[in-house]
């Protein structure tokens, strides 16, 4: 697998590099021509905190993961795993569009029939009314309910809107066209 790290606002020494690689590197037994695959690793310093964003583009597959920890050497275990979780979880998935579509993309598995996968299914719906409002009280309405996002209809634009709560603690916005 070819692995591109690279740092923002941080100098990468070989010794991060070389640990990453070797974490990264186990996640060619999952992907078919793995070593023909690459990666790419951007390390951000947020204050005190290492962020680690990995990339893998594949045929028709995007794996990527981000962690934050106050460790870089943490923050790749934790992405690494996140990103096996997610191709395990993305297993079934695939293969089912693989065999649907007919395309020629697959995932090498190790045996994990003695991991249980859990089925994702809509557990809830909700009926609600867009009421018009700005931005603003759309935020204030959102923080009043201890929601991470809130959907409304802007009164300026007259189109739906969905305000939302971003990891740095500030907003974003969402308008449909």
């Amino acid at each position: 697998m070819n692995i591109i790290i690279r740092g923002c606002k941080i100098e990468v020494t070989d010794a991060m590099q070389s640990y990453a690689e070797e974490k990264i590197r186990k996640l060619e037994k999952y992907l078919e021509n793995g070593e023909n695959a690459s990666a790419t690793v951007v390390v951000k310093i947020h204050g005190h905190l290492h962020k680690v964003e990995v990339t893998i583009p594949l045929k028709n597959v995007m794996l990527r993961g981000e962690e934050e920890q106050e460790d870089f050497y943490a923050a790749i275990d934790v992405v690494v795993d996140k990103l096996e979780r997610q191709i395990r979880k993305n297993k079934t998935r695939i293969q089912a569009k693989k065999n649907k579509e007919g395309k020629d993309f697959s995932f090498n598995f190790i045996d994990d029939s003695d991991i249980e996968e859990e089925e994702q299914k809509i557990v809830k719906r909700k009926k609600i009314e867009v009421k018009p409002m700005s931005e603003e009280e759309a935020i204030l309405q959102m923080e009043l309910l201890g929601h991470q996002f809130y959907l409304y209809k802007d009164s300026e634009k007259d189109k739906v809107a969905l305000v939302y709560k971003r990891k740095d603690g500030n907003y974003g916005m969402i308008e449909a066209e």
